[in-house]
């Protein structure tokens, strides 16, 4: 699977809106719905897809769609406007860029994400909005990026699985397609 077909995209703005009117990161500095909706749509407009910083990077560098900061102890939460179409035998596997971590103890709030193939479905409305929550583990510092720094890093993985099993385990529940977005594989 070394060098496999994928590749990162946009998710449309209308979903990016639906994702990050949440924020409060972006409530907190609209007075109206109008304002909301313009700052969404320049934020969007400028979202960098992920990249590899040299042909040796296993990671793909995801970047912040806009400034923020996150207080000593606090988190944050957002969407990043990406999605990833991959092959149903890849995985992309989240992780908080080394530095990230290592110099100001920003962490994923799942530790690792682990986003599946099938986390796109267009048929069910589900985009695959990929979201990030991060914690600031720092006690004594806020962490400040800007729109554009690099935030987390997504690895691209091959992976295995037991199909009869699989199989066997499918036909009792009923239910071998994904029927939503984040958590949906909790419901089937």
């Amino acid at each position: 699977m070394i060098g496999t077909n994928g590749y990162f995209e946009k998710v449309s703005f209308e979903e990016f809106r639906k994702s990050a009117a949440n924020c409060q990161q972006f409530q907190s500095l609209c007075e109206n719905d109008a304002q909301l909706t313009k700052r969404l749509k320049d934020t969007y407009d400028n979202i960098k897809l992920p990249m590899r910083a040299t042909k040796s990077s296993a990671g793909y560098d995801f970047y912040s769609p806009f400034d923020f900061t996150i207080k000593p102890g606090g988190e944050i939460t957002f969407p990043t406007g990406i999605r990833c179409i991959m092959p149903e035998s890849a995985v992309l596997v989240c992780a908080p860029r080394s530095g990230s971590g290592f110099k100001y103890g920003m962490k994923l709030s799942n530790t690792i994400g682990v986003i599946d193939a099938d986390f796109v479905n267009l048929e069910e409305e589900c985009e695959g909005n990929i979201m990030i929550k991060l914690l600031n583990h720092d006690f004594d510092k806020d962490i400040s990026f800007n729109a554009g720094d690099g935030i987390m890093q997504g690895i691209i993985f091959p992976f295995a699985s037991f199909i009869n099993y699989d199989n066997n385990i499918w036909s009792e529940r009923g239910v071998q397609e994904r029927v939503g977005g984040f958590g949906s594989t909790d419901r089937v």
